[in-house]
């Protein structure tokens, strides 16, 4: 599920575009009527999208950009008055008015994107710090030396090991550097 915060200062605004979107499938994870609301909601969510107008009763769009984690999107809607200045900044800006199906596929394409950012981002490799690194190494040489393995044999024991015992490998190589007899 991807969240989904909408910030207008009118709350009926809001709401009548929560009931657009909660029609067509969309769940809403919040309702607000300023941007520090909708700030404090964003930074209790990892990702997810605002839908906003121009204007809150305590800032602007662009102020709630900067406050937002990065990877949350923003879809405002403007009026064409101030559509060239949203999207000259990167925000995506629909100008009112709009038709719902438009605005609601808008969204929905919004969604899958992120959706489709945040597998990308769970898929790549966890970068190791420069600790687990050492150990790991340290661990493959006790292998090497005790057991007479080359690096590629230490290695895949190493990881054979964690995956029998269904811990990671940094613990597994922590568990090598500490107890070599069990091994």
């Amino acid at each position: 599920m991807v969240n989904v915060i909408i910030v207008f200062p009118k709350i009926e605004e809001a709401k009548s575009i929560k009931n657009l979107l909660i029609r067509n499938g969309i769940s809403v994870t919040k309702v607000c009527t300023t941007g520090a609301q909708a700030a404090q909601a964003a930074d209790a969510c990892d990702d997810g999208v605002i839908i906003c107008g121009y204007k809150f009763l305590d800032m602007m769009y662009s102020d709630l950009e900067n406050y937002i984690p990065k990877y949350f999107d923003m879809i405002v809607l403007s009026s064409k008055k101030n559509y060239e200045e949203v999207r000259d900044s990167g925000v995506v800006c629909l100008s009112m008015p709009i038709k719902s199906m438009d605005f609601v596929n808008t969204v929905s394409l919004t969604i899958e994107n992120l959706l489709w950012e945040r597998k990308k981002r769970k898929s790549r490799p966890k970068e190791r710090t420069e600790e687990e690194k050492k150990v790991i190494k340290a661990a493959k040489l006790k292998l090497m030396h005790d057991f007479e393995y080359d690096e590629q044999g230490a290695h895949r024991y190493l990881q054979k090991k964690s995956m029998d015992n269904g811990i990671n490998i940094v613990e597994m190589a922590y568990m090598i550097l500490d107890n070599s007899d069990c091994f």
